[in-house]
């Protein structure tokens, strides 16, 4: 890893250059009150000064909905695979999102590769950002607080006057050397980047009363906890925390067919979990028909299945979940009450 120095001045015309030059670049943008992430014409668009985005920037990675393949019906059935993968420069994402496209490669690239992923995936640069953390925030308890390399080409942190630039690819080297004015950082750049990062981090203000490492061992016991039935009678069965969340993987795939019954694509959509009919099986069954049991699934898959697999939460702590939950159920809380009653029960 590489770590260079910009002045914050010479931010907007790198921004600008990578707008005019290279693919057709994303970032967050402010809408109404919130940000989202949208099309960028020119810098002055970019909106660096955000908490979140209403959505992840996984969704043009994974979409929300896309044609996977489409087909012809009749005497001689045609079918032919679709993979969508225009270039494309996402600037400005958190490292707690960063995190979360490194749990979708998990995914999408690890048992089985799904050649839609792969290829969006290739063709996507990746420019990371500082965070400004808020009540919701709780990357310091899941270690997502710092840039996860791997994932990036290059990630940007405030330091004064000037950013400190870590470039973690080549292609973000290249990029470096084609758009920006930048120079080599000092000690006393790298020592001004840690203060900064310290500094953010005691911006954090909601944690978790244990060690993240051991909630994979802690879920082993608490299945039948009461907690899940008394949230389970709050939750909405809405989807909304499956919607927002930067590591929901789950889709569904169906058929849309021309009204001349002919032609037709095969679409994958988003789904989630949380949703009253996602467990329904053929002959109508649904093998998590209690909320409190999709509820409970939904918190085992990011911190016990998928911990016990890779050794990391697949939580992000960007609290968006938090955030959007009608019924105000959050993973600190929950998990809190979870610690404090097997700390009870061990006693």
């Amino acid at each position: 890893m590489t770590l260079r120095v910009i002045e914050k001045d010479d931010l907007p015309g790198l921004v600008d250059a990578l707008i005019a030059a290279e693919a057709p670049v994303v970032g967050p943008v402010r809408k109404g009150e919130k940000h989202v992430f949208g099309p960028l014409s020119r810098a002055e668009e970019l909106s660096l000064d955000y908490v979140t985005t209403i959505l992840p920037p996984k969704k043009y990675l994974f979409p929300q909905q896309e044609t996977i393949l489409r087909f012809k019906a009749g005497a001689a059935p045609e079918a032919e695979a679709v993979v969508e993968a225009p270039a494309l420069t996402i600037i400005g994402i958190h490292p707690c999102d960063l995190r979360g496209i490194w749990a979708l490669d998990r995914a999408f690239g690890d048992d089985h590769v799904d050649p839609h992923y792969s290829a969006r995936r290739a063709a996507t640069t990746l420019i990371g950002f500082d965070c400004l953390p808020d009540p919701y925030c709780f990357c310091t308890s899941v270690g997502s607080h710092l840039p996860e390399l791997g994932t990036y080409d290059l990630f940007f942190s405030d330091i004064g006057a000037a950013y400190a630039v870590e470039i973690g690819s080549e292609r973000g080297r290249m990029l470096m050397e084609r758009h920006a004015r930048s120079r080599e950082a000092t000690g006393a750049d790298l020592a001004l980047l840690h203060e900064r990062r310290k500094q953010r981090e005691a911006l954090v203000t909601a944690h978790l009363l244990a060690d993240v490492q051991t909630l994979p061992l802690l879920f082993e016991s608490v299945q039948k906890d009461p907690l899940w039935e008394e949230l389970g009678a709050k939750c909405l069965s809405c989807g909304n925390c499956n919607l927002v969340c930067p590591t929901c993987y789950c889709f569904d795939v169906g058929d849309l067919v021309q009204l001349n019954l002919q032609d037709g694509e095969r679409v994958r959509q988003w789904d989630g979990c949380l949703l009253t009919d996602f467990a329904t099986v053929s002959g109508g069954h649904n093998f998590r028909k209690k909320t409190e049991s999709r509820l409970r699934h939904r918190y085992y898959r990011k911190f016990q299945y998928l911990m016990t697999k890779y050794g990391r939460s697949f939580c992000t702590g960007c609290g968006r979940c938090s955030r959007n939950c009608l019924a105000h159920i959050n993973p600190p809380d929950t998990i809190n009450a979870l610690i404090a009653a097997g700390e009870k029960e061990a006693m």
